[in-house]
């Protein structure tokens, strides 16, 4: 498997533990039961300060992720690179441990987030350390290097891998949605880019997210999540195109308290 297939496969589960405005009620919910009818979402918002996660999910835990289905909605006239090869990855289950923790909102990059700035503490994901988890669970020890956060905007994170190369994500656009106490939705839009080869690689991404507390431990906690890349403006297929993903990605993850 080449190193750009399986980094654009580490890319499609990043923004899971990356990262509020809130949608209208049942958008979200929606949008995943279309699947694999898609398109693009509109209401979603320029991303400011962190995404603020419900208290349920605190602690850290071990996450087995599930690619589930795939689509290439545009194919054969339009297939983003390393698609065929990922569907070795179906029903490949890959497990590596993330963390959600409370800050203080004005530590958070929370300031323009009203909502929360009278809140003593928020949960959010701790990036560093859930980034360098997941992607060696993806590429190995030995290509990953270190993960680092922008200390001046959570948004904004690059991913240091052997032989000079890096992974850039920038979060754009969010948009969360709250159907009931036990459940949370939430979609992020980001550029991708991965620096170093001869090419570098541009694109856009969407990740849906539905998580579900559960009553039992193992697990205390599923996901659907459906991921969706488009083409940058960039591309010259990127008005053929539209507002059309050129592939989707749907994961089941499940979520157990690490010993």
């Amino acid at each position: 498997m080449s190193l750009i297939r399986v980094l654009l496969s580490f890319c499609l589960m990043l923004l899971l533990l990356l990262g509020n405005n809130d949608a209208q009620a049942g958008e979200l919910a929606e949008h995943l039961a279309k699947f694999p009818q898609w398109e693009k979402l509109t209401s979603v918002k320029p991303a400011k300060g962190d995404l603020v996660y419900p208290e349920w999910m605190s602690g850290t835990w071990k996450v087995t992720s599930t690619l589930v289905d795939l689509a290439a909605p545009l194919a054969p006239d339009i297939v983003t690179p390393g698609f065929e090869g990922n569907r070795s990855q179906l029903n490949q289950p890959i497990s590596f441990l993330v963390k959600f923790i409370k800050v203080k909102p004005t530590n958070s990059g929370l300031k323009f987030l009203t909502n929360f700035q009278n809140q003593p503490s928020i949960l959010v994901a701790d990036r560093e350390f859930n980034s360098l988890n997941l992607s060696r669970a993806y590429l190995g020890d030995d290509t990953v290097l270190s993960s680092k956060v922008d200390p001046q905007s959570p948004n904004r994170q690059i991913t240091f891998l052997r032989g000079e190369r890096q992974l850039i994500s920038i979060i754009s656009d969010r948009t969360t949605e709250t159907p009931a106490d036990d459940q949370f939705i939430t979609t992020e839009v980001f550029q991708q880019l991965f620096q170093g080869s001869p090419r570098p690689y541009l694109n856009t991404v969407e990740s849906t997210t539905a998580y579900q507390k559960l009553s039992t431990s193992s697990p205390a906690i599923t996901a659907d999540q459906v991921t969706a890349v488009y083409l940058s403006s960039q591309d010259p297929d990127y008005f053929t195109a539209g507002s059309q993903p050129v592939a989707l990605y749907r994961y089941r993850l499940k979520f157990v308290p690490a010993s």
